[in-house]
């Protein structure tokens, strides 16, 4: 049946000759095939026939893949061998019909091109299977899941530049693969409110906790996410970060459980965990300790290996590294936030006669700081000064750029001056300081009695009015615009408005109305829309204008909302 199948498939052969072959090989105990160019099936020996179990017909005309669908056989080697002619020695495993269920399988085999008459007919395979013991085969599959978790490390772990996701990303990546508990317990930040630690203790945070479902029943016992933890003198912990090396601990006595514990109370819970051995891993970015990683293995679970703390420490340094942006982000950001407070905190009203009202919306929630400000500033007579720009940018550049615009604009802000004057003595300042970030702003003069206003504008977008009366809501779009501020072109003029009685002047920052694929004067015109809600009160006013125009926005917002009421 094979040498009819080998006649078929249209390659010239001895008859004779291939069955001098087949009884020289059918005896053998290896594994012998003829495979044609196209990597099927011409001959199988008895013995391949026995190790891939599956007979000899059903072989023949089909590939190795087809054959074989559950075996990495090395099939992209098979096409080197036939495409230059120089053998090759390939190892394949996988799972085959021969043997019942999944068990993984091991097999070496040699490869070599076969020719007629200078015609390359295809390849010749002689095949062993590789017996390994079962201490070899759990071995291999060992290795096998931690070359998988250090595989995947790469793309479930740092995912955000939040430091408690990190943590968590961490400890799930390593449960049930490398440990059945892991916790990730990081020192708290410098700016956290929390208790002094006692004299020679060690006080960590816990930042992520993940065991496998038959454990999690213990956990409240054990510890929770966000809890302090306080680690004696001689703990596991502390002797991890003193060294800044692994501690690895088979806890088989009550006194090991002990001194592994951060606590003697901890005892009872290690123990009705079942937990038996335990690796502290450092998490340590250039020698500088961030934390800690601690794996557990309960019940039946094999105690620890050399090998698997080799891979909990790899898993440790790669996330220490997103750890250590996440901590650096978190502290950047916090200092940030708090100079966002400082700097836009709620203007006072300049005059017992003045309403005033602001809301600060950042784009990114994550980062929460931008260059967007607002001010009020009393003047001489009963008269004001509100002010609303922009920085170019985000983050903490941009809010320090924005502080030092705000310091002088209240230097600039003399009695005597018009607006247009004031953003000239800014604009000149500011490039010759060489602040490297522009700015647009506008100011609005108003007088005591709120029935008029001088504008001028850098580079801003107009103010909007809004009357309660017959007159309605109007755009100022009649204010001339002049060049952003640190450009040093001056240029700017002042613009007298006129306001009705109880009118609210409306001033905002580009985020408001800014959208992508729209022109700027269409979303500017929908401010026409503006009304005073039936309440009158311009804190309702802003929410409304934040809840309406501020979905979808990808800048930061600011508005601030005025009004002049009669003088008694």
């Amino acid at each position: 049946m094979q040498a009819d199948a080998y006649a078929d498939s249209g390659v010239p052969f001895d008859p004779a000759t291939l069955e001098a072959f087949a009884a020289l090989v059918d005896g053998t105990t290896a594994g012998v095939g003829v495979l044609d160019t196209a990597l099927r099936y011409l001959y199988v020996n008895p013995a391949l026939e026995r190790l891939n179990g599956i007979p000899a017909a059903e072989h023949l005309g089909r590939t190795v893949s087809e054959v074989l669908p559950g075996v990495d056989a090395g099939e992209d080697m098979m096409r080197a061998v036939l495409a230059d002619g120089k053998p090759r020695e390939i190892t394949s495993s996988g799972v085959t019909a021969a043997v019942a269920g999944s068990v993984r399988r091991y097999w070496h085999g040699a490869y070599h091109r076969l020719e007629i008459g200078g015609r390359i007919v295809g390849l010749a395979g002689i095949v062993l299977e590789v017996k390994a013991s079962d201490k070899g085969r759990r071995e291999l599959e060992q290795a096998r899941r931690h070359l998988t978790l250090l595989d995947t490390a790469a793309t479930r772990i740092g995912t955000t530049l939040d430091v408690d996701t990190t943590c968590a990303e961490l400890a799930d990546l390593v449960v049930p693969g490398l440990a059945d508990l892991a916790t990730v317990e990081v020192f708290p930040p410098d700016i956290a409110a929390v208790r002094p630690a006692p004299p020679g203790v060690l006080r960590l945070r816990r930042a992520a906790l993940t065991a496998v479902a038959g454990l999690r029943e213990e956990l409240p016992g054990f510890g929770l996410t966000g809890e302090y933890v306080d680690y004696q003198e001689g703990a596991a912990v502390q002797r991890c970060l003193a060294a800044n090396q692994p501690v690895m601990e088979n806890l088989t006595t009550d006194e090991q459980l002990r001194r592994s514990a951060p606590s003697p109370e901890r005892v009872a819970a290690y123990r009705a965990l079942g937990m038996h051995s335990a690796v502290v891993v450092p998490v340590a970015v250039r020698s500088r300790p961030l934390g800690v990683l601690g794996l557990i293995r309960a019940g039946d679970s094999p105690v620890f290996t050399d090998e698997d703390v080799v891979v909990a420490r790899e898993l440790a340094g790669r996330a220490a590294v997103d750890l250590d942006h996440a901590r650096r982000f978190a502290h950047e950001h916090a200092i940030a936030l708090e100079l966002q407070r400082s700097l836009l905190s709620e203007p006072r009203p300049p005059h017992p006669h003045i309403e005033i009202a602001t809301r600060y919306l950042p784009a990114d929630r994550s980062v929460m700081v931008g260059g967007d400000w607002f001010d009020v500033i009393p003047l001489r007579d009963g008269r004001h000064l509100k002010a609303m720009g922009d920085v170019m940018g985000h983050g903490v550049e941009a809010a320090v750029a924005m502080s030092h615009y705000r310091s002088l604009l209240r230097m600039f802000a003399d009695d005597e001056l018009p607006p247009h004057r004031i953003l000239e003595q800014l604009d000149r300042v500011v490039e010759r300081s060489g602040l490297d970030r522009a700015a647009t702003c506008l100011l609005a003069v108003v007088d005591q009695y709120g029935g008029a206003c001088e504008v001028a504008s850098a580079g801003h977008l107009p103010p909007v009015l809004i009357d309660p009366g017959k007159a309605g809501t109007r755009v100022c779009d009649e204010v001339m615009v002049g060049p952003p501020l640190g450009t040093g072109f001056g240029g700017y003029r002042t613009t007298l408005v006129e306001c009705g009685p109880g009118s609210v002047l409306f001033l905002y920052t580009d985020g408001l109305v800014e959208r992508r694929g729209e022109d700027i004067d269409i979303s500017v015109a929908r401010l026409r829309e503006l009304a005073l809600p039936a309440s009158g009160s311009l804190d309702d006013l802003l929410d409304e204008v934040l809840e309406r125009f501020g979905p979808g926005a990808e800048d930061d917002i600011a508005v601030l909302a005025s009004r002049t009421r009669p003088l008694r």
